[in-house]
């Protein structure tokens, strides 16, 4: 007994049995399961009322795919917050304000995405929405010290606030973009979100003060599995906009809150790389966009995103995925590992999120047989 816990304190665990553990494993199997099991009904109605995304030059799809996931993503992940504070309240104020301002700007994000799912907006009014977002999170002192960056000079303190508040700005942008701009192939954004929220989960369970991001994680990282299991090629359901900007956006707000926000003795290196992906492929995106004299980047779509590459590559939606899987898995050993987690929490946690990616992946392609069975023995 005394060896176990000693393994779980290395990964951040203080007390096996104790209120705090249990509690994060409530709320990351409340996501999973809620999710998991919504999916299916939310997908009838998506059917019935016409919410799907229509065949064109850009997707994969070959027929209409519905694509309200984003809400079934959002709902298991409300419901699994509000089960966590049921069962374990935080007692800090500030920090009950700050999940509150994340909760409200997810929220908003999720309407906005959603009504762009169904009926399109432009760029600029979806842009805007974002930033709306993200000032609620400067609002609520949720922002990036400039002065507290390694490697950068000391200014003074107003030239800081001004830095610190534009750096903020450009981050959850940039991130809720990112994630958004990745989702293009059955599995992809599911999977790298999944892993994403567990790495940081693990990361700032090993600070003793940091509950309300551990519980945050562990309700995003639970919605995102419990997606993925009904996204894995071939998909029966995709998230839109509004999963895909929950998760960037949600993750840009995490990475501000506790111990992965952007204050003394930290870097920001740790967020960066680990969720290296999506940022990479956004910038090679708009580079590329502009260099062809592409006025607006965001608001030009096409197949030059990282998982349009690989998969021209591999011809297969699943190994196209699962390679993204990897980079994102390895990604997020580096950034644990610059964070200073011990080595064998490290590797625990890379093996457990593999595990749990291959375990719904195998669910997928279990039930996606025995549809085709049943298809053909109809026909």
């Amino acid at each position: 007994m005394d060896s176990l816990q000693a393994l779980a304190a290395q990964l951040g665990i203080s007390d096996l049995t104790g209120r705090g553990f249990l509690s994060v494993l409530v709320t990351f199997f409340t996501a999973w399961l809620f999710t998991w099991v919504f999916i299916p009904r939310l997908r009838e109605f998506a059917i019935r009322v016409g919410w799907a995304d229509q065949p064109n030059e850009r997707r994969l799809n070959k027929e209409p795919l519905p694509n309200a996931g984003g809400l079934a993503i959002y709902g298991g992940f409300l419901v699994s917050i509000i089960v966590a504070w049921a069962l374990r309240p935080i007692a800090v104020d500030i920090v009950n304000i700050q999940v509150l301002a994340i909760l409200l700007g997810a929220s908003m994000l999720v309407l906005v995405g959603f009504i762009d799912d169904q009926y399109g907006l432009t760029p600029l009014s979806r842009l805007l929405v974002q930033t709306l977002a993200a000032t609620l999170l400067l609002v609520n002192d949720l922002r990036i010290d400039f002065n507290a960056i390694p490697f950068l000079p000391v200014v003074p303190e107003p030239v800081s606030t001004v830095l610190g508040t534009l750096m903020t700005i450009v981050w959850v942008l940039a991130l809720t973009n990112a994630v958004n701009l990745l989702d293009g192939v059955d599995g992809v954004v599911g999977g790298v979100a999944f892993v994403a929220s567990f790495v940081l989960l693990v990361t700032a369970a090993q600070f003793t003060d940091r509950a309300a991001a551990v519980i945050l994680l562990a309700g995003l990282s639970g919605a995102a599995l419990g997606y993925l299991r009904h996204n894995f090629n071939p998909s029966r359901i995709i998230m839109g906009d509004a999963g895909s900007t929950l998760f960037g956006y949600t993750l840009a707000a995490v990475s501000l809150l506790g111990t992965l926000k952007f204050s003394a003795g930290a870097s920001l290196l740790v967020p960066l790389i680990v969720l290296a992906l999506p940022l990479l492929d956004t910038t090679q995106v708009v580079i590329g966009r502009l260099a062809r004299g592409i006025r607006n980047p965001l608001g030009h779509p096409d197949k030059t995103h990282i998982h349009h590459r690989v998969l021209a590559r591999t011809e297969s939606a699943r190994r196209t995925a699962v390679i993204l899987w990897l980079v994102a898995l390895a990604c997020g050993a580096l950034g644990m590992s610059l964070q200073g987690v011990p080595p064998l929490a490290i590797l625990g946690t890379i093996l457990s999120a593999a595990a749990c990616l291959f375990f719904v992946a195998y669910r997928r392609i279990r039930a996606g047989h025995i549809e085709q069975a049943g298809r053909d023995s109809t026909n």
